[in-house]
C-alpha cells in the first residue's frame, strides 16, 4: 500500500508576542510548489527515503462554501481556510474518493493565536507502527483516529534544511498515545506517538520529525523526517 505524507500542510514566524496567522506564513493562493525529502528510519534496521511534491491551486467552491485547496503529486488533496481563528482543514480527497470528503469539524493546521502555549487537538494516525507477524501489519488501519494535542512551543528556532536557513521558525509539537500489546512480558503499553514541525515565513512547512518508537518482540516502530528542499 501507498505510504501517505507525514504530514497535509501547514505553516509559521513569529516575533516575541502573539502573531496574527497571514498569507505570509501560509501560503494559501494558486502558484506556490514545495518539493520535501522524506526519510524514514525503522527500528528493524530498513531505510527508505522519497520525495513529496505539494502545490496550491488556488479557490474552489465546496458544498460548505469556498476553500482554498492544495495537492500532492500522489493524487492526494486538501482544503483550507483561513479566519481570526487560524488556518484550518475542511475537506480531503485521495485519488480513491469520487468528491471531497468534508472533516467533522475544523482541522486546525495552526491556532491563533500564535503564540507560545497555544494549543488545539486534531486526529491522528500510527504512520509508523507495524506487527511484526500480522496482515495487515500497518496499525493505521485498526486505529484510524487518534486524538493528538499540538501545542506551540517556541516562536524563533532557527531551522536549515535542504533549501536553505530559515530563522524567527514557529516550532509546534504533537503529543499522543496509543495503548497497544507490546509483547507477553511488557504487555499493554501506551506507545508514544510524537510529532515535532517547525513554520517559518515565506516558505510555511519547512520540516517535520516524527517519532513512533516501539522497543517491543511484537511491533516494531520508526522516525520519519520531512525536510523542504526546494519552493515558490
Amino acid at each position: 500500500m501507498r505510504r501517505r505524507p507525514l504530514l497535509l500542510a501547514l505553516l509559521p514566524m513569529a516575533g516575541c508576542g502573539p502573531t496574527p496567522i497571514t498569507g505570509a506564513l501560509f501560503p494559501l493562493e494558486a502558484g506556490h510548489r514545495w518539493t520535501y525529502e522524506l526519510r524514514s528510519e525503522w527500528e528493524s534496521g530498513l531505510v527508505e527515503t522519497g520525495r513529496r511534491v505539494i502545490t496550491t491551486e488556488g479557490e474552489d467552491r465546496l458544498e460548505s462554501g469556498s476553500a482554498f485547496r492544495r495537492r500532492s503529486a500522489d493524487g492526494v488533496e486538501w482544503w483550507l481556510r483561513a479566519d481570526k481563528t487560524g488556518i484550518y482543514r475542511v475537506a480531503s480527497k485521495s485519488d480513491l474518493d469520487e468528491a471531497p470528503k468534508a472533516d467533522p469539524a475544523h482541522r486546525f493546521v495552526l491556532k491563533s493565536p500564535v503564540a507560545v502555549g497555544t494549543s488545539w487537538s486534531a486526529p491522528t494516525t500510527a504512520y509508523l507502527l507495524r506487527r511484526r507477524q500480522e496482515f495487515p501489519p500497518e496499525i493505521r488501519h485498526s486505529h484510524p483516529s487518534i486524538p493528538m494535542t499540538y501545542t506551540i512551543e517556541a516562536l524563533d528556532d532557527k531551522v536549515t534544511v535542504r533549501a536553505g536557513q530559515f530563522e524567527r521558525c514557529v516550532r509546534v509539537a504533537g503529543r499522543a498515545a496509543l495503548k497497544l500489546f507490546a509483547d507477553p512480558v511488557v504487555g499493554w503499553h501506551d506507545m508514544p506517538l510524537t510529532t515535532t514541525e517547525w513554520y517559518c515565513a515565506g516558505p510555511g512547512l519547512v520540516k517535520v520529525v516524527r517519532e513512533e518508537p516501539a522497543n517491543s518482540t511484537f511491533l516494531v516502530g520508526g522516525r520519519q523526517s520531512l525536510e523542504l528542499s526546494e519552493w515558490r
